[in-house]
């Protein structure tokens, strides 16, 4: 064999052996390529996900499927708000990846995308009773030169969970269970109230709108008593918009001996139970159609008389919707709000301005009275000066 052909042998011997270990480190690295945009969640099926943990520890939130809908288990289990939950979803399978950085798990801790370290961990996990990891994110510390996030991939597929990337489009995520409720109770249109009742252990008093006006007036208002214009308008439209701080199941050790009714035009009346404990408020509510479910009529109705039976059937089904949705909850209140849901007559009302005295005797005043001559007080009557004396000489 001559030597040219022995020196083309051995340069392919060499490109084969460089060929082998190329592939040899693709094989075994990263499930995409370096500098190429991809989704870092992918195939997770939505529908098999039983709960979802934001955080860590003893603070983590959790959200568990149940009835068809999640439920906040910090709150006990009070129903999440179905459009955050999607939100939260939806921001985790939306977030992408630009860059591998490595996959050894000896470098999590330094990037910060460990559990114990993550600025965040969400992981979605399988229904229970045997629930395990679906898929999850950590969140790490922002890339030391450049733009960008660490992160890493949680999957069921252990081979994966050492993955690290970057990213560009890490939302924000919120660790606190109340920013996964519905936290208005209530929202009520001030044009749309007929009277509001405020009762506690020292009496009650009723609240009525002026026709045509934004003022209210007082029901027997005290003698001697103003109503406080301010006042009345901030008890009267307590509802307007109506939020919780917190809410439990728990009432054992309340005592509910105050009450907030306000009723509206269409005979829908809102009841707000209250209790107050400890400097806090506290309350559980209801709604009844006052009027009752309209029945079924014997006769022909007209179409005006179909279009009223519809808006008291839909009143009445929206007052059922929210005594059911509250039934069992009691709500913590906060202080600026509850006041006026609590407020005490003695804070409505206050005294009549008095009239501005005046000499009512003289029917004169004070300047009017100097420019005339002063009476003698002697009860005799002053001779006329145009009348001669009887005593004087002729």
């Amino acid at each position: 064999m001559s030597n040219n052909k022995l020196t083309v042998l051995g340069i392919v011997a060499v490109v084969m052996v460089i060929w082998a270990v190329v592939q040899s480190r693709v094989s075994s690295g990263p499930p995409v390529a370096v500098n190429r945009i991809t989704y870092l969640i992918q195939g997770l099926d939505t529908d098999d996900i039983g709960s979802i943990i934001i955080g860590t520890g003893d603070k983590a939130v959790i959200l568990k499927r149940q009835g068809g809908r999640f439920v906040v288990v910090n709150k006990d289990d009070y129903p999440a708000k179905t459009s955050e939950v999607n939100s939260l979803i939806s921001d985790c399978l939306g977030i992408q990846t630009s860059e591998f950085v490595t996959d050894n798990p000896e470098n999590q801790d330094a990037l910060e995308v460990t559990e114990q370290k993550a600025r965040m961990v969400i992981k979605f996990m399988t229904p229970e009773p045997n629930s395990v990891l679906l898929a999850g994110i950590a969140v790490g510390k922002t890339k030391e030169v450049g733009q960008g996030t660490y992160v890493r991939l949680l999957s069921s597929d252990s081979s994966m969970n050492s993955n690290v990337y970057i990213s560009q489009n890490i939302p924000w995520f919120s660790d606190q269970p109340n920013n996964y409720i519905e936290q208005e109770l209530v929202s009520v249109k001030r044009d749309d109230i007929e009277s509001v009742t405020v009762s506690s252990p020292d009496g009650k008093y009723v609240l009525k709108p002026v026709p045509n006006s934004q003022d209210v007036v007082l029901e027997n208002l005290p003698v001697g008593k103003k109503l406080k214009s301010s006042e009345a308008k901030s008890v009267f439209s307590a509802l307007s918009s109506l939020r919780f701080e917190d809410v439990t199941k728990n009432s054992s050790d309340l005592e509910f001996n105050r009450q907030y009714v306000c009723r509206l035009k269409n005979s829908t009346e809102y009841t707000l139970n209250i209790a107050v404990k400890d400097d806090k408020t506290y309350l559980t509510c209801s709604a009844t159609f006052t009027e009752g479910r309209p029945g079924k009529s014997n006769t022909v109705e007209t179409e005006d008389e179909l279009k009223a039976k519809e808006a008291k059937l839909l009143a009445d089904d929206k007052a059922r919707e929210f005594t059911a949705a509250h039934q069992g909850w009691v709500y913590e209140i906060a202080d600026w709000k509850a006041k006026n849901l609590k407020m005490p007559l003695s804070d409505l009302v206050e005294d009549e301005s008095q009239p501005q005295e005046t000499n009512v005797a003289e029917g004169t005043n004070e300047a009017e009275s100097m420019q005339k001559p002063a009476q003698m007080n002697t009860g005799q009557v002053l001779p006329d000066a145009n009348v001669p004396d009887s005593n004087s000489t002729k």
